[in-house]
Order: C-alpha cells, then structure tokens, then sequence
C-alpha cells in the first residue's frame, strides 16, 4: 500500500481502523469522523468503488481480503457498482468541499467620511458663487 497518515497509531491498529471505516461507509453510506481520517478513508474508499466497478473475480478477491462482511462486498459490487458505472471519474465518493464563507455586500464608502482626517481637519470649503446685478 501507499503512505498514509500516521493518524497517531501503530501500523495494525491504524490498517484495522482505516478497514472498519471503510466497511462502514459503504454500508451505511455516511460517518462520522475527523478530517485527517476522512481525507484516508476516501482514498481507500474509492479504490474500493473501482474494484466493484470492474466486477471480475480477481477486483472481489482484493475487496473481500480488505473490507469486513459479506454484506460490504456484495453492495460494493451490485448497488454501488451499478450506481457509479457510467461515471468516468477516479474519485466517486468525494462530496463536494464546503463552501467558504462569502464577505458581507458593503456599500461603498466616500474615503472622507470614514477616515480619522475629518475628525482633525474642517471638511473642504465650498466656492461661493457671487451674482452681480446688471
């Protein structure tokens, strides 16, 4: 296998957890879990929807000698293999990020009335317009 997070556990303990939540995601199809995990969890876990993808014996095998129950496997390669089979992509169970928080519509405001220079400083005199009677 390929370098994962360390998670702060041994080896077999992190492989053991990282297999049950695997299990458990394609069982119940949503968890509960902290980043770190779930940015693991997704990579194994789209592996494993690769694997039901190509149905052949060999992809069950490889399922099987990973996820736990015969349930996970046979949803991996009926329900989800069926559900997933037209879309070409390499990472099907990744839902889409959360989305950032947007600033707040503000009007515009004239640099003079906010800025600390009005409160020193008279605000500009205005010309006077001097009308002579012809």
């Amino acid at each position: 296998m390929t370098k994962f997070r360390k998670l702060g556990r041994p080896t077999g303990h992190r492989m053991s957890m990282l297999r049950t939540m695997v299990s458990q995601l394609v069982k119940h199809e949503r968890i509960e879990t902290t980043v770190a995990k779930a940015k693991e969890i997704r990579r194994l876990a789209d592996n494993m929807v690769q694997l039901g993808k190509e149905g052949t014996l060999h992809a069950s095998r490889q399922a099987a000698a990973f996820v736990r129950g015969d349930d996970v496997i046979h949803k991996l390669f009926t329900e989800l293999a069926y559900r997933y089979k037209f879309i070409d992509r390499t990472n099907e169970l990744r839902q889409a990020k959360p989305a950032t928080p947007q600033q707040p519509e503000r009007p515009t405001m004239d640099p003079w009335t906010r800025s600390r220079l009005t409160r020193q400083f008279a605000p500009p005199k205005e010309e006077k317009i001097i009308e002579s009677n012809e």
